[in-house]
């Protein structure tokens, strides 16, 4: 979700909406900050300006748990939503939902970003990011699409 924000150039939103994030270290290597790939740089940016942060992850058996089923960002992100407070898990992976729902995390997605940040003033419409969206090749179903325009209200 966060390089589909930054592609997008709606990363800010998450900042507007949630003040702050942290990310664990296998998400920060997913992010590939330094690597000139699309969205890299507002993602550097997002990192530079100190709203986006990278937390520490000591080795737990929780990541070891979650890894056996999931990939190492979601995983150590479920991890690290178990060891610190958080107000919620920013996740698209069906199956990382689902593990972190188990685990009581609460969960959103971009749809979710997308639909707060339209009710709380900072998006005038959600159909035009979610076409920039499928644009750059985030998946989203078109049930999801749908839904999402249906619940803005377009």
């Amino acid at each position: 979700p966060l390089i589909a924000l930054a592609r997008v150039r709606r990363l800010g939103l998450l900042r507007r909406l949630f003040d702050r994030g942290i990310v664990p270290p296998a998400v920060h290597r997913e992010l590939a900050v330094d690597s000139g790939r699309p969205g890299a740089n507002v993602i550097g940016g997002a990192f530079d300006a100190g709203w986006l942060r990278l937390a520490t992850l000591a080795e737990d058996a929780r990541v070891a748990e979650f890894s056996a089923l999931l990939d190492a960002g979601e995983a150590e992100a479920i991890a690290l939503c178990l060891r610190a407070p958080v107000r919620l898990l920013l996740i698209d992976e069906a199956r990382g939902r689902e593990v972190a729902r188990r685990a009581g995390i609460p969960v959103v997605g971009v749809a979710g970003v997308l639909l707060a940040a339209k009710a709380n003033g900072h998006l005038s419409a959600v159909g035009p990011v979610l076409e920039d969206l499928v644009g750059v090749g985030y998946r989203l179903s078109r049930g999801l699409l749908g839904e999402v325009r249906r619940r803005a209200g377009e």
